[in-house]
């Protein structure tokens, strides 16, 4: 059985870590930490995991010492000097946070204000987004697991972008996500008062997940990527639903777009392109590791609309760190995330 840590265990993308682990089939629960509740249960956390798992919250270095994999699930700027420890004890470290998803030392310091504590760590890490970067996973010691919206929306324009089926200039992704997004923490944003019954656009054009989606686009494309990105604020817990406008090159056609697509996404299970004339929505694929893709075509401005709908604690943050695990340690990358959304 594999050994897995959760540094952070009790914020949202840690406690989802936690659910989908303690049913893997071929990993068990080596450690758990919390700063915030050193000492304490996670089941006294988050009540729903009573006699299920009734683990208590230790310190980090327990988690490595007792660990294969760490998964750390913490804010930015937290994870660099964690990933030196697993690094020097050979452990391997899937870091759900974004010290390691910006391959410029530049982007990350304009964006998320930090500098690089150890340049040779960085270079020997990995961007974790296995349905595009599979073959460079494999053997890494240090994954950067992508986000939520920037899962969603590179998978939404990937192979319209690497089939060079759409100009790389003007792409939109206008973009809708669940709060639990925000995380655990209070905000006046998040207040339900102020949330319920809202919906509105934040950060706009300013988010810090625009370099890392324009880097994924980028590697694709074989050039530079510049996006306009949106993002809103649902009154919703789960899911984010990304609306992607690009504009089709001269001679690029419907049948063209969904040929791509097909041959694409012919192999990875948690990607299902749906049907022409079906919309990906949130409600489909919550609590799974499915990214649920649709095409859209305005034919009268020439413009490919495809959505992406995934769920944003599991295909966006926890179950995208297991499916790496996976990857990592030779098991089908379905293991402990076969699991079908719930039909209502």
């Amino acid at each position: 059985m594999i050994k897995a840590g959760i540094i952070g265990a009790t914020g949202y993308a840690g406690a989802e870590l936690v659910r989908i682990l303690t049913a893997h089939p071929k990993a068990e629960i080596a450690a758990i930490s919390s700063v915030s509740f050193e000492g304490k249960a996670i089941s006294e956390v988050y009540p729903a995991f009573y006699k299920l798992n009734d683990m208590v919250c230790g310190d980090a270095d327990a988690v490595v010492e007792k660990s294969d994999v760490v998964f750390a699930a913490l804010p930015h700027g937290l994870s660099q000097e964690l990933a030196q420890k697993c690094f020097d004890k050979g452990r391997i470290f899937i870091d759900l946070g974004a010290d390691f998803r910006l391959e410029s030392e530049a982007e990350y310091k304009e964006w998320y204000g930090g500098e690089y504590l150890n340049k040779e760590l960085h270079d020997g890490s990995v961007y974790g987004l296995p349905e595009l970067f599979r073959d460079r996973i494999k053997g890494k010691k240090i994954i950067a697991n992508p986000g939520c919206y920037t899962t969603g929306v590179p998978l939404a324009l990937a192979p319209a972008v690497a089939k060079g089926l759409v100009d790389t200039t003007g792409i939109i992704a206008d973009c809708k996500s669940g709060v639990t997004g925000a995380g655990r923490g209070l905000s006046q944003n998040t207040h339900y008062p102020d949330l319920n019954e809202g919906f509105h656009p934040y950060k706009v054009a300013s988010h810090r997940h625009t370099p890392e989606i324009e880097q994924t686009l980028s590697h694709l494309a074989g050039e530079k990527v510049r996006i306009t990105f949106v993002p809103h604020l649902l009154p919703v817990n789960r899911g984010i639903l990304s609306t992607c406008y690009a504009r089709l090159k001269d001679g690029s056609t419907k049948e063209m777009i969904r040929a791509a697509y097909e041959e694409f996404y012919r192999n990875e299970y948690f990607v299902r392109l749906l049907p022409d004339g079906a919309a990906a929505d949130i409600h489909n694929i919550k609590y799974s590791n499915f990214c649920d893709v649709s095409l859209h075509m305005d034919e009268r401005t020439g413009t490919l609309v495809a959505v992406s709908a995934i769920d944003n604690m599991v295909k966006g943050a926890a179950g995208q760190a297991v499916q790496n695990m996976n990857i990592l340690f030779d098991l089908d990358e379905k293991t402990g995330l076969d699991f079908m959304p719930p039909a209502f």
